[in-house]
């Protein structure tokens, strides 16, 4: 039915657990946090089991599945390269471009595709990078990174954090698209350049974690995922707690503190959630957190339905709910969302081999008309 000069999707059977389990779990982490901005409440104004369930969120999700969803972007860039080279990485970023670029102005503009798609560029100076190569140029653009924002908090003006905007509130949706489409380029540049090294550091790291063979056979390298889970743990924890208090307080500065201690303490937190499920995944006692492989087999199309479902509710042309929710609700709203997608997801590969939008993306990539144009 779908023919095409395509190579076949990896078959279950041939495919990692370990990868897919954590992408399924990082969408769900991602859509936890990113209920903040679809409720449009903020996170330091929260009272009572609103303020318990912000403190849960910053402790176990905020910064960190964003951060293992990153490395897998990353460890997937680094397969392509082995597979097909600079053409085949070039060809699936343009296609991510044209999808984040659609997902931002149509959708939502919190996407992250397009972000990933221009930083992941610089990944085919590193083709031929190998694990110890990659981790060492990912520390250098973390540090880089930290120190120069370490910087700016350290001078931040005083003052308090601006409350989350009430822009929707009379707009439509040609409004609001129209509104996204100016802002997008502007908006996109000013991304790459807040987080662009923070984002290579991570990619850098997975494409570490794939070419050492860390995620695909987490058997063999035990010693390396319990120092991930050992460090991860002790360095992410007290910084995830950190990063909960500054969000319980109102301030600029604390705003510009928490930004800092988000992404350091998510990526060492990230790589602790990466070393103890793939130690349960080497001693075969994953359990019931294998269905969630399901919904990472998916995670385009479960990305995307987030957004279409989470701005159906909240913003103007849906059921008008922004800022009305507030953190205990609106968690317990992307909890109960993200579970029927593991289980939808299970129920849809039974009779699919691939997500709809997985498959449009790899009949893009692997469009005849790209290997035309290379051989003109």
């Amino acid at each position: 039915m779908f023919a095409s000069d395509a190579p076949a999707a990896i078959r279950p059977s041939e495919r990692a657990l370990l990868p897919d389990v954590l992408r399924g779990l990082a969408l769900l982490g991602i859509l936890c946090v990113n209920a903040q901005d679809f409720a449009g409440y903020g996170e330091w104004t929260q009272r009572g089991g609103d303020r318990a369930a912000q403190i849960v969120i910053d402790l176990f999700f905020n910064g960190k599945f964003i951060s293992v969803f990153a490395m897998l972007f990353g460890a997937g860039a680094f397969t392509l390269l082995e597979r097909g080279g600079r053409a085949l990485l070039l060809r699936r970023l343009a296609v991510l471009l044209l999808v984040g670029t659609l997902h931002y102005i149509l959708v939502w503009h919190g996407d992250i595709i397009a972000n990933y798609a221009v930083v992941g560029l610089a990944l085919v100076l590193l083709e031929q990078a190998r694990p110890r190569t990659l981790a060492l140029v990912g520390g250098f653009a973390a540090g880089w990174w930290a120190i120069n924002f370490t910087l700016v908090a350290a001078a931040a003006p005083r003052g308090l954090r601006s409350l989350p905007g009430t822009v929707f509130a009379n707009q439509t949706y040609a409004d609001i698209v129209s509104e996204r489409a100016h802002d997008f380029l502007p908006g996109l540049g000013s991304v790459v350049g807040f987080d662009g090294f923070w984002l290579l550091a991570l990619f850098c790291f997975g494409g570490a974690l794939y070419r050492s063979g860390v995620l695909w056979w987490p058997q063999q390298h035990r010693d390396t995922l319990n120092r991930l889970l050992r460090w991860g743990l002790g360095l992410g924890l007290p910084l995830s707690a950190l990063l909960a208090y500054f969000n319980t307080q109102s301030s600029y500065g604390a705003e510009l503190w928490s930004i800092l201690v988000r992404l350091t303490g998510g990526m060492a937190l990230g790589l602790g959630y990466i070393g103890g499920l793939g130690l349960l995944t080497a001693s075969g006692k994953l359990g019931w957190l294998r269905v969630f492989a399901a919904s990472g087999r998916l995670a385009m199309s479960n990305y995307i339905a987030q957004s279409l479902i989470m701005t159906s509710v909240f913003y103007p042309y849906g059921l008008r709910q922004y800022g009305q929710w507030g953190a205990l609700p609106a968690l317990l709203l992307a909890l109960g969302l993200g579970l029927a997608q593991v289980w939808l997801s299970g129920l849809y590969l039974r009779h699919f081999s691939s997500g709809p939008l997985e498959w449009l993306v790899r009949q893009a990539v692997y469009w005849r008309g790209w290997t035309r144009q290379r051989r003109n």
